[in-house]
């Protein structure tokens, strides 16, 4: 079953409009994947308790997956105990097991409808994301998505900023006029460490609370949120 965005407490979640100023009209549009256009939150869960027994860390119960919610990244792996000289390996046997299920994974409840909204308006999107591209190819096509013109992936877990850098370049299109999209902190923290628009969407890896605290330019509590964002976006 798709998961179905909860709008937390506050007037702008209340209201179903981004929190945040208005900003331009986006050239660039850059989506993060997992938790953000694809609902991946449950059989990540599965797949990191199979690691947790694999390589002897500690595993995540269900009932403390909403306080694993509120904490960075960084956080989470001191949580859980994983040494950062682990955290490659662990990393690409997770996207094996992945790639395993991800016939199980769905889109995110409405975001389908919004990017076909954001592509027939001709916004130029994409896809910047820690999971492999085969396992993101293999989403979109059997979701019949077809509406991204590139997928670019970061073998690195903090290593979002450099890959944004890149394609920034490649599209020659200034920081300022690009928006990236997605759920998580480190993907604030990459944002602003590369001078992009940050729209945090709450439906996916961090909380509300957590994604505020660290200062997104939006927080976005439903995909049709999305479309209000900018001028035309």
């Amino acid at each position: 079953m798709s998961h179905s965005p909860k709008p937390s407490t506050g007037e702008s979640a209340a209201s179903g409009k981004p929190e945040g100023a208005a900003t331009g009209d986006p050239e660039l549009l850059l989506f993060d994947f997992d938790g953000t256009v694809a609902d991946t939150l449950e059989v990540s869960h599965g797949i990191l308790n199979d690691l947790a027994a694999e390589f002897g860390f500690r595993p995540l119960p269900s009932g403390e997956l909403e306080a694993a919610r509120a904490m960075g990244t960084r956080q989470f792996i001191r949580h859980l105990g994983i040494s950062n000289w682990r955290i490659p390996k662990l990393a690409k046997r997770g996207l094996q097991l992945l790639h395993e299920r991800i016939g199980t994974v769905n889109p995110i409840a409405g975001m389908p409808e919004v990017l076909a909204e954001l592509h027939g308006r001709g916004h130029r999107i994409g896809i910047l994301t820690s999971n492999s591209e085969s396992n993101v190819e293999a989403f979109l096509s059997r979701h019949n998505l077809p509406y991204f013109h590139f997928v670019r992936t970061s073998s690195k877990l903090f290593g979002k900023g450099r890959e944004m850098r890149k394609i920034l370049a490649k599209e020659k299109c200034p920081p300022a006029a690009a928006l990236y999209v997605g759920d998580e902190t480190r993907d604030i923290e990459a944002a602003r460490e590369t001078g992009l628009t940050m729209a945090a969407v709450t439906w996916g890896y961090n909380t509300a609370e957590a994604l505020r605290a660290s200062a997104p330019d939006h927080l976005v509590h439903s995909p049709p949120e999305l479309l209000l964002l900018g001028g035309r976006v």
